[in-house]
């Protein structure tokens, strides 16, 4: 059982950055695959960053280059480096883990297998 803990959420101005932070009870790295999800009030939950156990990352087409999913090893935490954010980025970002390969696939095909964290939330006002 992993227990996820996401923090830095906040509200900023159109252009600006947060950093949010998973915090895991368990040793994730290098066991376990890591993703940051979002939903917006009134849309479905969608997929924004992962990060596979050898460190491999993918991100959605919307947050490419502004967005970056690394690890601490030491802190047991994933970070989503979030810059030039837009009021598209309002939503509730939540953190979500499980073992194996293929992060992105098994992450967002079994959503309900995977451990959730309780979610921090983004607000970027124009």
């Amino acid at each position: 059982q992993v227990q996820l803990v996401e923090s830095g959420g906040g509200s900023v101005q159109a252009g600006g950055s947060l950093t949010l932070s998973c915090a895991a009870s368990a040793y994730t790295y290098g066991h376990y695959c890591l993703g940051w999800f979002r939903q917006a009030p009134g849309k479905g939950r969608e997929v924004v960053a992962t990060i596979d156990r050898d460190g491999t990352t993918w991100y959605a087409d919307s947050v490419k280059g502004r967005f970056t999913i690394s690890q601490d090893k030491a802190k047991n935490t994933t970070y989503l480096r979030m810059n030039s954010l837009k009021p598209e980025d309002t939503a509730m970002y939540y953190c979500a883990a499980r073992g194996g390969d293929y992060c992105y696939y098994y992450l967002t095909t079994y959503s309900a297998d995977n451990f959730w964290g309780q979610g921090t939330q983004v607000t970027v006002s124009s």
